[in-house]
């Protein structure tokens, strides 16, 4: 039971279904993983445990794991709760340049992930737009490319199909003068068409549709809600995707900060089928570290703050956007946590969780994975 499924089977198990699958990037694992997954066993919730590329990888992200030492982490909780529906999420695989040294540094990584036993992959070539081009195949002509060979690699290296793959079309929280940019239904469409032409089966999509990354504050520098996401244009970019036949569903990136009830009355569900949850469980480590040791609370504070100001910005939103740094700094602090604050963190995100997986309409879809299973 500690072993994590195949993301592909989840994804369309319940392609049609109105549900959408909590995943969680887990900086911090040691409590958090735990209250997830007894959540999502209580539940009989499918679960996706993540990390990105930038908080996880060979050099050792910024989490402080590697994909080998993650995973391990993961497996461990994950046999200690006995839940079985749930995966193990490479997120954000993010290329920027597109060049072939940066194409096989990228690989490695990869190869690193399978080996570890990831199950689910995101490859994200967003960052390769070409405003310039014509038309939407040659605009995203380089994404294309680079996803379609990032993804024959996963397929050659694991041997089978059988593994979640989620693209992205978008860059999550891009602005140009006129303010957010919001994917067109036709750019996915023009992308999801020319990969599965190409041979690669993606199961969801990332798309720019008004969300960003992390905790948002507004220019006072005061924390704010995520109230931005274009649910009319998601739900525009499904039905092109519905009209031609194709299982592809989005995947919401940049919940952190959404009005838990506005996603339950109105996240078009089973047209997002992937919902990510990051920093929102990073903010609940610190609620918890403030009571059970402020000493390193503060020392963690400090460290941020003095390493990361002259920006302009409030000490509150620069801790906000920046202590995610911290994390492998004072790995070791950290996860010297004691017996007491564990429980408490495992306790907060858990009940948490439970709030995610009412909102989210998951309660009862593990069965229906094992069904199709």
């Amino acid at each position: 039971m500690s072993k994590p499924i195949s993301g592909k089977k989840i994804f369309k198990a319940l392609c049609d279904e109105p549900t959408i699958i909590l995943a969680c990037n887990t900086r911090v694992t040691k409590g958090t993983v735990k209250g997830i997954l007894r959540a999502a066993k209580d539940t009989d919730s499918p679960v996706i445990i993540e990390l990105a590329k930038s908080e996880c990888n060979l050099d050792v992200g910024y989490t402080g794991y590697t994909p080998e030492t993650f995973s391990k982490a993961v497996k461990k909780i994950a046999k200690e709760v006995g839940h079985d529906i749930w995966a193990l999420h490479a997120d954000h695989i993010t290329i920027k340049k597109g060049t072939d040294q940066e194409i096989e540094e990228t690989k490695k990584l990869i190869k690193s992930q399978i080996e570890s036993g990831f199950t689910s992959f995101a490859i994200d070539a967003s960052h390769l737009f070409n405003t310039n081009a014509d038309n939407e195949k040659e605009q995203l002509k380089e994404n294309i490319r680079v996803t379609t060979e990032l993804a024959k690699y996963i397929e050659k290296e694991i041997k089978s199909k059988e593994f979640g793959l989620e693209v992205e079309v978008g860059e999550v929280g891009k602005k140009d003068d006129q303010g957010m940019v919001i994917t067109t239904p036709k750019e996915a469409l023009t992308f999801i068409t020319e990969l599965i032409n190409n041979g690669i089966d993606p199961d969801v999509l990332a798309i720019a549709n008004g969300s960003s990354h992390g905790n948002i504050y507004d220019q006072a520098g005061n924390l704010i809600e995520q109230v931005s996401i274009d649910i009319a244009r998601t739900k525009e970019i499904v039905d092109v995707l519905r009209q031609k036949g194709f299982c592809v569903r989005i995947a919401q990136h940049g919940i952190t900060g959404t009005p838990i009830d506005l996603i339950y009355k109105k996240f078009p569900h089973g047209d997002i089928i992937k919902g990510n949850v990051g920093t929102y469980w990073q903010n609940i480590y610190f609620d918890v570290l403030k009571v059970h040791n402020p000493q390193l609370y503060d020392k963690i504070w400090k460290w941020v703050i003095n390493k990361y100001k002259g920006s302009g910005k409030t000490e509150l939103e620069i801790f906000g956007k920046r202590a995610k740094y911290a994390h492998k700094e004072f790995f070791e602090e950290i996860y010297a946590m004691d017996k007491d604050m564990e429980k408490n963190l495992e306790l907060m995100a858990y009940s948490h969780a439970l709030l995610f997986l009412k909102a989210f309409k998951s309660h009862g879809y593990a069965a229906h994975v094992r069904k199709i299973l």
